[in-house]
């Protein structure tokens, strides 16, 4: 018999998790606007403090894309970095909305994501669908803190009243799944949607 807490809440990241993302459409569109290399932008960008305090929301989008145009040396207007940084979110991943459902008639179920206003807005009215089961959704530059940071974890459980052992936490990245760990978090580093189908079904019956 496992000595296992039991779960009774179930978080899940947003990217890589239930929304496909990746930054090479973002480093296109600007070096499209920008007349430049692609290679260049790639090996340029990093996520860097600037980076993180834009999740926090302790600078706005137009200060960090100001970082960006200096660590970038690349001379785009706002409206030019916002368009392509929004090119960020690709889509919702294939069968991930009817496994969120399922997960949500056993158990509350919650999103927390490391994400910024800028992309926020651009996302969350088009996937207004995904979210909808959902009891609320943690985002870092609301909360003014963001993953692996054990304050996070422990935030998002005083806030749904729920333990941290007994919360499973779903996330693509490795680091942000071993500071879940850390702090006594169930987690799973999702690979694919088959993660997911796996852990729904080692829940049990409904």
């Amino acid at each position: 018999m496992s000595d296992k807490p039991v779960v009774e809440a179930v978080v899940f990241d947003l990217g890589g998790v239930l929304l496909e993302v990746g930054f090479e459409s973002v480093f296109e569109c600007w070096a499209a606007d920008a007349g430049g290399a692609v290679a260049s932008i790639r090996e340029r960008f990093h996520f860097d403090a600037a980076y993180e305090q834009h999740e926090r929301g302790e600078i706005n989008a137009s200060q960090y894309f100001a970082a960006l145009r200096q660590s970038l040396n690349l001379s785009l207007t706002e409206e030019q970095f916002r368009r392509g940084w929004n090119q960020c979110v690709r889509g919702e991943i294939p069968g991930v909305a009817e496994v969120v459902g399922e997960f949500g008639a056993r158990l509350p179920i919650y999103v927390f994501s490391n994400t910024n206003a800028a992309h926020y807005t651009d996302w969350g009215p088009r996937y207004q669908h995904l979210m909808q089961p959902f009891r609320r959704l943690f985002m870092s530059h609301e909360m003014g803190m963001r993953k692996p940071e054990a304050r996070a974890f422990e935030f998002i459980a005083s806030e749904i009243g729920v333990d941290l052992p007994n919360i499973l936490f779903f996330d693509d990245t490795a680091e942000n799944i071993k500071g879940a760990r850390a702090v006594g978090m169930q987690a799973v580093h999702v690979r694919n949607i088959e993660d997911l189908r796996s852990a729904l079904a080692g829940l049990g019956p409904p």
